[in-house]
């Protein structure tokens, strides 16, 4: 099997469209125990809309207004409305929904998602395109280390898959010739560095 055939594949799977979903059933996973099916219920249900449904509903809006043209390639001056309302439905999303009080770890992935918004979106305006896709993966793969810090277990295999994504997640954009390398690796700090930051309010 040719893996050039199959690199664009991880640009669908790990668009950071879906890594809020992925760090939320991930959670719950392994810390149902801890909540009410009712609280797991309807927190799922407020990310689904909140950074799914909704974000969808706008790219197909702008779509459709010529504000953007591709799901997984857009140009910097593509990006700013996007990521804007990303940013904004993050901080509805930790202002009203996933609350510090309620679920501390959610609260904390979910904030430092909004702080790597507000620096992607300030790295556009001063026109740098750093990528999506690895501040998406990089932030995920910070979150299940840290939960694997928090609860003592050992997900050292997962930790490695995704380690092992996060390379073929950065092949796929280079092979799809959407990013250059110092782009990667600014998505990679950018989506990283928050995440790594908060450790010392939840751990």
């Amino acid at each position: 099997m040719d893996l050039k055939k199959i690199l664009p594949v991880f640009s669908y799977i790990f668009h950071p469209i879906f890594v809020s979903i992925y760090g939320t059933l991930f959670f719950f996973l392994i810390a149902n125990s801890f909540f009410y099916n009712s609280q797991i219920i309807v927190t799922l249900i407020q990310v689904t809309i909140l950074t799914l449904l909704l974000p969808l509903s706008m790219y197909f809006l702008f779509r459709s207004l010529g504000v953007v043209s591709s799901f997984t390639e857009a140009s910097i001056s593509e990006r700013k409305m996007p990521i804007a309302v990303q940013a904004i439905l993050l901080f509805v999303l930790i202002k009203f929904s996933v609350s510090q009080d309620s679920i501390a770890e959610l609260y904390f992935f979910f904030l430092g998602g909004f702080l790597s918004s507000v620096i992607v979106l300030a790295s556009v305006i001063l026109k740098f395109k750093a990528s999506l896709h690895m501040i998406g993966i990089s932030a995920l793969t910070c979150f299940i280390f840290g939960l694997s810090m928090y609860y003592q277990l050992p997900f050292v295999n997962l930790i490695a898959f995704c380690i092992v994504c996060i390379g073929l997640v950065a092949s796929s954009r280079l092979y799809m010739k959407a990013h250059t390398y110092t782009e990667l690796i600014a998505g990679i700090i950018i989506g990283a560095g928050p995440q790594v930051f908060l450790y010392q309010y939840w751990l």
